[in-house]
């Protein structure tokens, strides 16, 4: 940790609340920096300039003069644009699921991905890409997938129910196991699949953002808007929830009915989410604490500085995934698994030097 994350994590609570616009503003700036790098980079560099003129003229023919190849306008807006997109919508969700689940776990290490949800998702899609096709139109795998990550999470909470296991950590556990289970039966269908179509399906569970398409980015929006929306509106419960059920319950919170909604909520999002990305772990896990590390413990000020370092992440992680082995695309769950499991061990010894000072 250097030092001018420590003078961040030791500032007082208060100070760091009053951060919170200007750390909100740096991350806006950030992710515009960084939505422009990732479409300048790549196999063919284009230049900024011509990134946003090609941006301008779809989004209001005529503003610009178009100066640029008509191969580099395809690049920019058919494949690049809709690619960084995704990876914003991608890495803003799931670090919006890992801040609601880590609240009403109180488990630093809460987040989709060891919880079995994204599992569960992954579960869903493959069911509908390998074995029932496109039977609703393009909703199918979005809702497949939420299907199966709701399950998984229903799973989640049997488990822990039937074995007794209410502390947090237990809980994670069981997320653990019930993801290995779910991933044994994703793989199953993988194998009664269709070969051809097996190694597609293979390559997009390890985490791809490659076949983003302008059609389907409406599903991820739609999803992270309604769902982000929600949790950020019930800022203040989750504040509550992360002192205790019982404090909870005393502030007038139905404890158990609103975990269950913050839970659907999650399936809801990451399940959307794995559908078109694939299975990404770890971004849940880590987005959360750096952003309350900058601005606090409150949600209302954590759900969306989250957002946007989720979004700027992805982003980042995706053009390393492109770029490292050019023209051959890395798995983007490569770079977020290295990534991520080095911050899980950071944090665990962090947790082992002393219990987390709550802010």
């Amino acid at each position: 940790m250097t030092g001018s994350s420590l003078s961040v994590a030791r500032t007082p609570p208060r100070r760091r609340a009053g951060l919170f616009p200007a750390a909100l503003g740096l991350a806006v700036l950030i992710l515009g920096l960084s939505f422009t790098a990732a479409v300048s980079v790549g196999a063919v560099p284009i230049a900024a300039g011509t990134v946003w003129g090609v941006i301008a003229d779809r989004l209001l023919p005529g503003l610009v003069e178009t100066a640029w190849p008509a191969g580099h306008e395809a690049i920019i807006w058919e494949l690049r644009v809709p690619r960084t997109i995704l990876a914003g919508l991608v890495g803003a969700g799931l670090a919006l699921v890992g801040a609601g689940l880590q609240a009403v776990t109180r488990n630093a290490l809460a987040d989709p991905h060891l919880l079995g949800i994204s599992s569960g998702g992954a579960f869903g899609a493959i069911t509908a890409l390998l074995h029932t096709g496109l039977i609703l139109g393009l909703a199918t795998v979005p809702l497949f997938a939420f299907a199966g990550a709701l399950c998984a999470m229903a799973l989640v909470l049997g488990v822990a129910r039937l074995a007794d296991a209410a502390s947090a950590e237990r809980l994670v556990l069981a997320g653990v196991a019930v993801s290995f289970v779910v991933m044994a039966g994703a793989n199953v269908m993988i194998f009664l699949g269709d070969p051809r179509a097996s190694h597609m399906v293979i390559f997009w569970m390890l985490g791809s953002l490659g076949l983003a398409q302008w059609s389907q980015l409406v599903f991820p929006a739609f999803a992270l808007a309604v769902c982000g929306a929600w949790l950020w509106s019930r800022a203040q419960d989750l504040d509550a929830m992360t002192i205790g059920d019982e404090s909870a319950a005393t502030l007038g919170i139905p404890v158990a009915r609103f975990r269950l909604e913050v839970f659907v909520a999650g399936a809801l999002l990451t399940g959307t989410m794995v559908a078109f990305s694939g299975v990404i772990g770890f971004v849940g896990l880590m987005v959360p604490h750096v952003a309350r590390m900058m601005v606090g413990g409150g949600h209302a000020r954590v759900l969306p500085l989250s957002a946007l370092l989720g979004a700027v992440f992805l982003i980042w992680c995706d053009l390393l995934s492109r770029t490292v082995m050019a023209p051959q695309d890395m798995p983007i769950g490569v770079v977020t698994g290295l990534v991520g499991g080095l911050f899980f061990v950071w944090l665990l010894g962090r947790r082992q030097g002393g219990a987390p000072r709550r802010a």
